[in-house]
This record gives structure tokens, sequence and C-alpha cells, in this order.
């Protein structure tokens, strides 16, 4: 591998690079999914809803500052400020956590991108190389030209090797933002009209 990684050319080193960098971001993304997973308290959040829904907003601020789930969060800062913008709160809240969960997903969408066109100038490079030979004394060798055409293809072959390999991850990560998107927009929700419905029922009475 060692010799077939030499045999790549000058460009297989941003290569590498790049692969380190996007092994470092999947590593600690998947970590932090697993660490969120562990963190969910979904009792929590009903907790925080079924207090809200008995009128005991006090109660249900504090349910939230007892809970590590990020949902508990958003909801607990929405109610902690509900008397001057709920709504507003509640978004900035929910985009401080959604900002946790795409944290490193533009590098990763970086890689994606990048790591073909390095792979392409790989093959530029190898092409320029071996046909720059042509004019030269060593036509007559033709291993040669044959080793820039090589140098070309293993570029190429890493660059979107590493592409790949990075979108798989890449999905799931974006996946799991959508997952967290869509829990924060259905607590919310669900909050927002337990408080319209109190209203309604404290004007009524």
């Amino acid at each position: 591998m060692w010799r077939l990684f030499l045999h790549g050319g000058p460009i297989m080193w941003p290569l590498l690079i790049t692969s380190c960098v996007a092994l470092a971001v999947v590593v600690e993304r998947l970590l932090f999914i697993e660490w969120e997973r562990r963190r969910r308290d979904r009792a929590a959040v009903d907790e925080i809803l079924r207090q809200t829904e008995n009128g005991d907003i006090a109660g249900a601020i504090r349910a939230a500052g007892r809970s590590r789930d990020f949902v508990a969060r958003v909801l607990g800062y929405g109610l902690s400020h509900r008397e001057r913008s709920f709504a507003n709160a509640l978004l900035r809240a929910a985009n401080q956590e959604l900002a946790r969960f795409s944290r490193g997903l533009a590098v990763l969408d970086t890689i994606i991108t990048l790591a073909p066109l390095l792979g392409l100038l790989g093959t530029v490079t190898g092409l320029i190389r071996s046909f720059g030979l042509l004019g030269t004394q060593e036509l007559g060798a033709p291993a040669a030209i044959t080793g820039g055409i090589a140098e070309a293809l293993i570029a190429t072959a890493f660059g979107l090797g590493i592409a790949i390999t990075a979108l798989i991850p890449f999905n799931y990560l974006n996946a799991r933002l959508e997952d967290a998107r869509r829990e924060i927009e259905d607590a919310s929700t669900h909050l927002e009209l337990l408080l319209m419905k109190s209203r309604e029922t404290r004007t009524r009475a």
C-alpha cells in the first residue's frame, strides 16, 4: 500500500490529509450522535408538556432545567422567555441545538467535492509527465511513460475512494440532523398549542 501511495505522485499527500480530516470528523460526529442518543430523555419532554398543559409553567421550566435532553433544553428556553417573544426564543434555542448537530458537515461536504478534484489533478499531472517523455530521449523506455499513466490512475482511484467513503457517513449525519430538527419542531409546535389553549382557558374564565 505504501509503495502504491508513493507511485501515485505528489498529489497523494493532499489526498492523505483530506482522508485524515474526513476520518477525524466522522469519528467525532459519530461519538457526538451516540452521546446525544444516551442523553435523550423523552420522559422529561413529556413532563414539560404535561406541566404546561396543567398551567404550571414554573414546574415545566424546572423539569427542563433538570434534563440534558436537547429537545427539553429548547422547550425550557422558550418557556423562560415566553413573555418577550416565545416563537423567537424557540427559534433561537433550536438553531443553537441544530448547529451542534451540523458541526463538521460542511467539512465533510467540502472533502466529498475536493477529493475527486484532487484525483483529477493527479490524473492531469500524471498525463503531463507521461506525454512530456515523448519528446525526450526516454521515449524508448515505455515503463517511464506507463508509470505516469499509472500515477494518474492511482490518484484518481484514491480521490474517488475518499469521496465515496465520506459520502456514506455524511448522508447518515444529515439524516440525524433532520431527525433532530423534526423532533424539535414537533415538540415546539405541541408546546405552543398548549400555551394557546391555556391562554384561551384563562380568557374564558
